[in-house]
């Protein structure tokens, strides 16, 4: 939304509190969630992007041609299904949010998996981008986006080995630097501040 320079309010809402409110608005009690001015409520990221695109189509960030925009999508799927489930689950699931919602004890395999996947994902966006520039082509789309997101939650828990690959960290230097993403490094969890670099765009 803020590539597209749309003004939102952002709301957070604990899901795991199962609001009657909120699950009138969506019944899977999951978010994202996005509501218009008129009450309109739509629900799940790939749905909100969709949504986006052809509701505020001025500032497009999906590529226009047919193949461009399958290949889009394709990613957005990847980094919201399998990088998160090979990833983020095992890193920030397992390091952060167990302790933060009182699940128990980190599972150790899972956080070694979950290193080990990061780092052939983080071989993967650097395939990807020496090639197009982005991650889909020459310009910024819905797929830099997502990835950026996973990325910048897993630098937020230092779990993210910059040294080990430098063309990802020019990339995601880019997306961080973008005036639609640096509010997004002031945003800090109670009681779990970010390392050091993590709002630091020359990091």
């Amino acid at each position: 939304m803020g590539e597209k320079k749309l003004e939102f309010h952002l709301q957070t809402e604990n899901i795991w509190d199962r609001r009657e409110e909120f699950l009138s608005i969506n019944p899977a009690g999951e978010v994202p969630v996005l509501t218009e001015s008129d009450g309109s409520a739509i629900s799940g990221c790939e749905v909100i992007f969709e949504y986006l695109e052809e509701a505020y189509p001025n500032i497009p960030l999906l590529p226009r041609s047919p193949l461009a925009r399958a290949e889009t999508r394709r990613l957005v799927h990847w980094f919201n299904t399998k990088f998160n489930n090979e990833v983020t689950e095992n890193l920030l699931g397992e390091k952060m949010m167990k302790r933060f919602l009182g699940l128990g004890e980190p599972d150790a395999a899972a956080i070694r998996a979950g290193y080990r996947n990061l780092r052939t994902h983080m071989d993967y966006i650097s395939y990807l981008v020496e090639r197009r520039n982005w991650i889909v082509g020459d310009e910024l789309s819905y797929a830099d986006v997502v990835a950026a997101a996973h990325i910048s939650a897993l630098d937020y828990i230092g779990e993210m080995p910059w040294e080990e690959n430098h063309v990802v960290k020019t990339w995601y230097s880019r997306i961080k630097s973008r005036p639609s993403f640096r509010p997004l490094l002031g945003d800090h969890i109670p009681g779990a501040p970010p390392p050091k670099h993590y709002a630091d765009l020359d990091f």
